[in-house]
This record gives structure tokens, sequence and C-alpha cells, in this order.
């Protein structure tokens, strides 16, 4: 048993996961839900504390497998992100909004997507990685709005209405969101 029964690394990478270590960090807080993301080098597996050690294995092997299939679709990187956000900047505010910064941060478990103006730095969640594309761009388009005005008031929904998928992006992550607070029943697999 490793030194902090709250994380373990595994030096050996699974299935050619094609990282160098695997981290688990266990939560007292986390109930039911398991994810990953990468981390440099290394791939960091979000576990609930109370999971034992067959089901620890089990899950990192499930979201390494996952991570996999995501970035074999052609999950993008901060640079990509950048690149997206000015291209539907020009196609949807006429290049009005003009982020300093886009990046992907895994800090952001209770929202979708923030926007500091006076920075113009915008941090996407990495939970939005493989999602589809027509939901990370109205997150992008989101937040770019907020670049041109402040809070949600009228004047911010007239510039999203001018996105056509917007409705259809919020009832998707509206959904993402419903199916988290689902009761898994036993015996059915956590994804």
């Amino acid at each position: 048993m490793p030194a902090d029964p709250q994380r373990s690394v595994t030096d050996t990478p699974h299935r050619g996961a094609g990282t160098s270590a695997v981290e688990v960090r266990r939560s007292p807080r986390r109930r039911r839900t398991v994810s990953a993301y990468r981390e440099g080098d290394r791939t960091i597996v979000l576990i609930p504390a109370r999971m034992s050690e067959a089901e620890e294995r089990r899950w990192v092997g499930v979201m390494l497998d996952k991570l996999a299939a995501q970035e074999s679709r052609g999950v993008f990187g901060d640079r990509e992100l950048t690149d997206r956000a000015l291209r539907l900047s020009e196609q949807y505010f006429g290049g009005r909004a003009r982020p300093g910064s886009v990046r992907w941060v895994t800090n952001q478990n209770t929202r979708w997507g923030s926007c500091t103006p006076s920075e113009g730095s915008i941090r996407l969640s990495h939970r939005l990685q493989g999602m589809p594309e027509y939901v990370v761009d109205y997150v992008l388009l989101h937040e770019l709005a907020h670049l041109l005005v402040p809070g949600h008031g009228p004047g911010f929904w007239r510039l999203l209405e001018a996105y056509p998928r917007t409705e259809r992006a919020r009832g998707y992550l509206e959904g993402v969101v419903a199916a988290g607070r689902l009761p898994h029943l036993p015996g059915t697999r956590e994804d």
C-alpha cells in the first residue's frame, strides 16, 4: 500500500496509453463518479475513497481507454482552442471579442467555462473535451460574449442568438448535469 492511502502511482502505462505514470487520487467527497485527465506526462484518475483495489484497477483501465478514445477523436489543445475562439468571434461577433488567452483547465468541476474580462482570459473545463464540437463552440461563444457584455442580461443573450445551436447545446449540457445526478443501480457500469 502507498505511504499516502489517498494517492497511488503506477509507473507502468496501461495498454499503450502513452503516459509514463498513472496517479490515482482517492477522495472521501467523491461518491460515485470516476474521472481522469492528462497532466504533463502522467494521467490523473480521480476515484471515490471507498473503492476497492480491484475496482481501482478496473477503473484505471476504463478511464485510460476512455482518454485514449477521446484523444484519437481529435480533442484539441490550447492553441487549437484559441484559434477556434478567434474564428467563432469573427463569424458570430464580427471579431469584436478578442481573448488574450483561451485554455483548458482541470479545476472547474461545477461550471463549463469562465471568463475574466479585465484580463481577456477564457478557461474551459476539461470535462468538455470529447463532447460534440457544437457544445464546445457554444461554451466558447458564451465566454467570448462575456468579453463584450458582463453578466447574463438581455444584451448578453441577444449576442448568443447569433449561434444557431445555442438551445441545443444548452440542452445537451443540462442533460449531462442531470445524468450525473441519477442514482447508479448496482451492477451498472459507471462511465
